[in-house]
């Protein structure tokens, strides 16, 4: 898929007219037995409504030459009845429907915004696609239904009772159309308004989540720079924006509910004026002037639906065009492999895999700087593999590209000598444990988070890791022991006990290749050399591949690969490359790991 051409989160032109219909039957195709069934029942409670004047007429009637009209009275009574229960249960119908409609839309999308590619999360904003699940698939709720009955049922019913006033007095059916056309033109014109209000309605809500989300992201920061204030009228903003847009929709929806109003009433004078003059004339008996003028007020509500109708397609357009959005942007393959990894009880153990990288090069985008050069180096199985290098190296693009988070734009990445585009995404990463630079981890109970990546993982399973990662003490002191919640982002545990959970996390996976990203940097001495003990451990059972600033990390590694600019420096032990590249032995003499004499030699 073309990611250059995925439209950006705000400011993208609305769908022409036959692609919204298109992306909203594909909503309705679901469940459109049971929007028949709401459009019939309301059908079925029109139709009482369609005969009352009829029956009016000939109460008149009736009572004209002084008949009785119990009978007429009593099928009154029990056609209105039966119109009320047929139109309560039709919308019970439709809103159950609508929310159906919903679910389904905030499932796909859901499902299909976890699957994004992370160039494409890169992007866009995490608020304004949250707000694409929350508020626009609210949207849909009534132009999936109520929307699309209302206009069928309008219609129906409008053409119904044209067809009854024609029969009734064509002359004063002339009136009527000739007023409504007049004041109809107006309303036509109005309807665009409100969709471009609705629009730009939902982007700026949009925008007012994307704000929210970067303060809670940053909750602390905001707090220590003291801004607050800065950061509250940057969302207010937003918040402004959408008001306003709303506002303004609701001045068009205005204009167009007094424009249906106006009609009607002007309709009526009209109606009344000609009628009046007919029935003194003899033309017309007044019995017919009256069910007439029934119709004309009959009238309302089907055009008052049409108008409804209309206006909730505006703004479910404009919706179903940000819904549409998502579903341009680039996401990752699906397969359905679903590999189950053995846990770290069981007696057989994962073979640690190989890694190869062929003359790989990359760049986050067209235009931009290539991040590795023709990067080439191998790793074969088992041991730890250190890359170490001044920071925007390129270091950690590689655990990126192995991850399969971003492509590379040239050469190869292998994995046990096979190409990582041929290997189903799933099962790639399924023998790849991952610790990211920052340690993330999310809200919830500590057991969740161990367990994240291996929900199989047994109590036992769970033991041996907190022992391995010095995590059993924290446990001890946690009132809740493994079910205490950690927090958002897991505020409530240390920069270290953070790091120590998320090693603890990607060892209970008992992967066959374990990426660590700087996965030490908060620890303290102690703990860091503990830490050291498991990966080298940890090397003995499995292919260890490590990012690390601070060489004290990885003196022991089996092989260290120094990168700069994006290419390959050096690839040696620790002796050896302090030996023969000026680069490394820079860095080492830095942190005190060398004497300057021989940093020099």
């Amino acid at each position: 898929m073309n990611t250059a051409s995925a439209p950006e989160a705000t400011g993208a032109e609305s769908l022409r007219a036959r692609e919204t219909l298109k992306a909203l039957y594909g909503y309705v195709r679901p469940h459109r037995w049971a929007v028949a069934l709401g459009l019939l029942l309301a059908l079925a409670g029109a139709a009482g409504g369609l005969l009352q004047p009829l029956a009016t007429k000939a109460l008149v009637d009736r009572l004209s030459s002084g008949g009785t009209i119990g009978t007429i009275l009593l099928a009154m009574t029990v056609l209105v009845l039966l119109s009320m229960v047929a139109e309560a249960f039709g919308a019970y119908v439709l809103e159950r429907t609508a929310e159906s409609v919903v679910l389904a839309a905030r499932r796909s999308l859901i499902g299909r915004l976890l699957r994004l590619r992370l160039a494409e999360v890169d992007r866009m904003q995490p608020g304004d696609l949250m707000s694409r699940v929350t508020s626009d698939t609210t949207l849909l709720r009534a132009v999936s239904t109520q929307a699309v009955v209302s206009a069928a049922t309008g219609a129906v019913t409008l053409v119904a009772a044209v067809v009854v006033m024609a029969f009734l007095d064509a002359v004063l059916l002339g009136v009527t159309l000739g007023v409504v056309a007049v004041v109809g033109v107006g309303a036509v014109l109005v309807m665009p308004k409100i969709g471009q209000a609705a629009e730009r309605s939902q982007a700026a809500v949009g925008e007012m989540s994307t704000g929210l989300e970067r303060v809670f992201g940053a909750f602390r920061t905001v707090k220590a720079s003291g801004a607050e204030q800065r950061e509250t009228a940057r969302v207010e903003a937003a918040a402004r924006r959408a008001w306003r847009h709303g506002v303004r929709s609701a001045k068009w929806e205005a204009v167009l509910g007094t424009a249906d109003n106006l009609a009607v009433e002007l309709a009526f004078l009209a109606v009344l004026a000609v009628g009046g003059a007919r029935v003194a004339s003899g033309d017309m008996p007044v019995s017919t002037l009256i069910a007439f003028l029934l119709y004309l007020f009959f009238l309302m509500e089907p055009v008052y639906q049409l108008v409804e109708a209309a206006s909730h397609y505006q703004e479910g357009a404009a919706a179903i065009a940000r819904i549409a959005q998502v579903d341009g942007l680039a996401t990752e393959p699906q397969d359905g492999h679903r590999p189950v990894r053995p846990t770290a009880t069981e007696a057989v153990r994962p073979r640690p895999a190989a890694v190869r990288f062929e003359e790989v090069s990359f760049r986050y985008g067209p235009g931009l700087p290539d991040i590795h050069r023709r990067v080439d180096f191998e790793v074969p199985a088992g041991g730890m593999t250190a890359f170490v290098g001044p920071s925007g190296a390129g270091k950690s693009t590689v655990f990126a590209l192995v991850e399969r988070f971003y492509e590379a734009t040239g050469g190869r990445v292998l994995v046990d000598g096979k190409d990582i585009t041929e290997w189903p995404l799933s099962e790639l990463r399924s023998v790849i444990g991952y610790v990211e630079q920052d340690a993330p981890v999310l809200a919830g109970t500590l057991r969740e988070n161990l367990v994240f990546a291996a929900p199989g993982a047994t109590d036992d399973d769970i033991r041996e890791v907190l022992a391995r990662t010095r995590l059993d003490a924290l446990v001890e002191r946690l009132p809740h022991g493994l079910d205490t919640p950690v927090g958002h982002r897991g505020t409530k545990l240390s920069g270290g006990e953070r790091q120590r959970v998320a090693i603890a996390r990607a060892l209970l996976r008992r992967p066959r290749l374990l990426l660590l990203d700087e996965a030490t940097s908060q620890l303290d001495a102690v703990n860091e050399l503990a830490l050291r003990d498991v990966i080298a451990e940890t090397a003995r059972e499995t292919t260890v591949l490590v990012v690390a600033h601070r060489l004290s990390t990885v003196t022991d590694a089996d092989r260290i690969v120094v990168m700069d600019a994006g290419r390959v420096r050096a690839v040696g032990t620790h002796e050896e490359l302090v030996a023969k590249d000026e680069l490394y032995a820079q860095l080492a003499a830095t942190q005190l790991l060398t004497t300057a004499g021989r940093t020099r030699g």
